[in-house]
């Protein structure tokens, strides 16, 4: 079956949808839709082994739960089964039951099925069709449906829940983070992932694979399909984990339809609740939503990183609250075997935010360092825009591993993967391109984009048609660790400051915070609060009146020197007996100063330059460079009175993969320009012309 059926298959469920009008929004549709196309599927299955499931129940009936699944598992050949003498065809017989057959149907599931249904909240959309007699149109439809193995195989069936989720959620309108990936982009996924593994072919291998935010399971299965095409007698185990019971529900049918153990698949919140703790995994993939909130599990993620630090998942470091992509990662590298049990490789897919959202020292970068300073970021791969069904944004693919080869040591490979696609017949949602699979006549740009990353090429060129143009263009380019990253220093000059005592300036200590406090009070007591402000603004109004007499014997004299502008000032206090304490000399100093380039250096009490806040800058300066030669060359000439604060000396990384990228394009011919420029001066005119002889008429 080609895809296009599987598209022609979904949409024909999706038509069913036309009996819910009315009763249902475009946007719940997928309620009905999805489990009953699971139910479907099950009873399509089942439906050879019928009669013989319930004689072989009839001889273990009242045995343990483990025995009954044992012996009735061995006639139905998967591990799941039904004991009800109804099916899609015998429900219809009986229209004015059909509500209660139904869910005594469901009901009568082996225990794994039944769970699936109750996180499918199904009772509640079969209760609601019956109240508004459409249960038993919607039922005869689906029986009309030949959803069984010999018509449709397990991976086409994956293909079809597929499809059918991604028309859901397009008519849901939900967010751009909870996207559903592309087929496509699962496949160069698991390419990238797994290409470089020789052992696979083996015979019996086993390996583990792992999606913490697995949806409805198609990373697993596309991986699954992989290992199995190399070599059948392969054994991968699937696990993952997804919050979402739609979509929890929909991969753990999957997984029972094909056989592999279901109670791998968990429910539930990754970071909150980590449903493989001390499990480590061979290969792991995910598809984390993009810049959503982690808010909601701030509270428990902030207590591990702190409690635990580096034995936990995320003792790097914890990126911005809106957007948790990078947890997803570090949840990942957890989970890495250690190298001397053969290690493990991840693929991960982010939009652009982790590749530089962060300052040095802040969560994000610290991630970065982490990761790369234990050289685990392999490679990084640049998708097509408008690649994912219901955003437009650019999106990468981030190999990580503890176990580079030998060459690729110390490295990290960036890919230019953004003109790899073709245009798509027909948009999906914001899906206007694809990238080539080799099927039905297409490019295979999947095993291009692989074979770029197996050659590990510097500065690899490709040739591409742009806007009808033929281009060579750079599509890989493979740089040292330290490239991506820098030392942040921070650049400080000396405050220089004027002091004078002039009315203008002595008014400006009303707006000083700590010379308004002097008149407030936080006691309860109502008269000695009063009272304290009272006073606060006598002492005010006493300052006021001791630097106006300070102006007035100096002249209101420009001080240069802030020292020497003490020594004045503290004669005066002495003589008024004012006693200033130390808040509010700052205030004073405050008010009474003025920046001032000519101005005498402020020093502090070991004679030391003081940093100006105003003036402080910050430089990036690459590893590989020297501080203090960037700064003898690049700041020093210019500012020659600077100095570097080495204790706010941070270090960062980022991976600003469009730069290096980047192509320079030269401005059109000025002559063009002016050419096309009068061709639109003589249109509009034209236009103008029409307009105004039709209102002549």
């Amino acid at each position: 079956m080609t895809v296009e059926t599987h598209r022609q298959m979904a949409d024909f469920i999706w038509d069913i949808c036309n009996l819910l009008r009315g009763p249902y929004k475009r946007n719940e549709y997928r309620k009905v839709i999805l489990p009953l196309t699971v139910l479907r599927r099950f009873d399509c299955i089942l439906a050879p082994t019928k009669q013989a499931t319930l004689e072989r129940y009839s001889q273990y009936k009242g045995k343990s739960q483990s025995i009954v699944d044992a012996k009735v598992q061995e006639v139905t050949g998967v591990k799941f089964y039904n004991l009800s003498k109804l099916d899609f065809q015998r429900l219809l017989d009986d229209a004015n039951q059909i509500a209660p057959n139904l869910n005594s149907y469901i009901n009568n599931f082996s225990p794994n099925v039944r769970e699936i249904f109750v996180r499918f909240e199904f009772e509640d959309e079969i209760r609601k069709m019956a109240e508004k007699n459409i249960l038993y149109q919607v039922i005869k439809k689906f029986s009309t449906i030949d959803l069984s193995p010999g018509r449709i195989d397990n991976l086409q069936m994956g293909y079809i829940f597929e499809e059918l989720i991604r028309i859901g959620a397009e008519q849901s309108n939900e967010e751009a983070g909870e996207h559903f990936t592309p087929r496509e982009v699962i496949k160069l996924m698991v390419d990238l992932l797994l290409s470089p593994e020789d052992d696979l072919a083996q015979s019996f291998k086993v390996k583990m694979i792992y999606d913490p935010a697995c949806g409805t399971g198609g990373m697993l299965s596309e991986a699954e399909q992989y290992i199995k095409q190399l070599n059948e007698d392969a054994q991968p185990h699937l696990f993952g984990q997804d919050w979402n019971d739609e979509a929890w529900a929909i991969c753990r049918s999957d997984m029972l339809i094909k056989g592999h153990d279901e109670e791998k698949i968990k429910l539930g919140d990754s970071f909150t609740k980590d449903a493989f703790p001390s499990e480590r995994f061979d290969y792991m993939l995910a598809n984390p939503p993009f810049g959503v909130s982690w808010k909601q599990q701030e509270k428990y993620i902030k207590r591990e990183a702190e409690s635990l630090g580096y034995n936990g998942r995320f003792g790097a470091g914890l990126p911005r609250v809106n957007d948790g992509a990078l947890l997803f990662l570090q949840h990942m590298v957890s989970k890495m075997r250690p190298v001397n049990e053969d290690g493990s490789r991840i693929a991960i897919v982010f939009n652009g935010s982790p590749l530089f959202t962060g300052d040095a020292g802040g969560g994000e970068s610290e991630i970065r360092r982490w990761i790369i300073e234990n050289d685990w970021l392999d490679a990084i791969v640049a998708l097509p825009d408008q690649l994912f069904y219901n955003t437009g944004i650019s999106t990468y693919i981030w190999i990580v591993t503890n176990r580079k080869s030998k060459t690729r040591k110390g490295k990290i490979q960036l890919i230019d993967g953004r003109n790899f696609w073709i245009q798509m017949k027909k948009s999906l949602g914001n899906k206007r391109k694809q990238i080539g699979d080799g099927e039905e006549n297409r490019p295979n740009q999947i095993a291009e984009i692989t074979g770029i990353y197996d050659r590990f090429q510097n500065d690899e060129k490709a040739k591409f048609t742009i806007d009808g143009k033929e281009k060579e263009l750079p599509v890989s380019k493979v740089f040292d660790n330290e490239d991506f990253g820098y030392n942040k220093i921070t650049v400080e000059r000396p405050l220089r400051l004027n002091f004078q005592a002039t009315a203008e300036r002595i008014a400006l200590l009303d707006g000083i915070s700590s010379f308004q406090n002097i008149a407030s009070s936080n006691k309860k007591d109502e008269n000695v609060r009063l009272k304290e402000i009272e006073a606060g603004e006598q002492r005010q109004q006493a300052i006021k009146d001791m630097l106006k007499d300070f102006g007035k014997a100096h002249n209101e004299k420009l001080y240069n020197d802030r020292k020497s502008f003490l020594l004045d000032l503290r004669e005066v206090d002495k003589k008024k007996e004012m006693k200033l304490n130390a808040s509010e000399l700052k205030a004073i100093l405050e008010a009474l100063s003025e920046r001032d380039e000519t101005a005498e250096i402020c020093r502090d009490k070991k004679g030391d330059p003081e940093p100006d806040p105003q003036l402080r800058d910050t430089e990036m300066i690459p590893l590989k460079e020297s501080i203090q030669t960037y700064f003898e060359r690049e700041v020093l000439p210019h500012v020659p009175d600077a100095w570097i604060d080495h204790s706010k000396t941070k270090v960062g990384y980022e991976i600003p993969l469009n730069k290096h990228f980047f192509q320079y394009e030269p401005p059109r011919d000025l002559e063009l320009i002016e050419e096309e420029l009068k061709d639109l001066e003589k249109d509009i005119l034209g236009l103008l012309k029409e307009v105004t002889d039709s209102e002549s008429i």
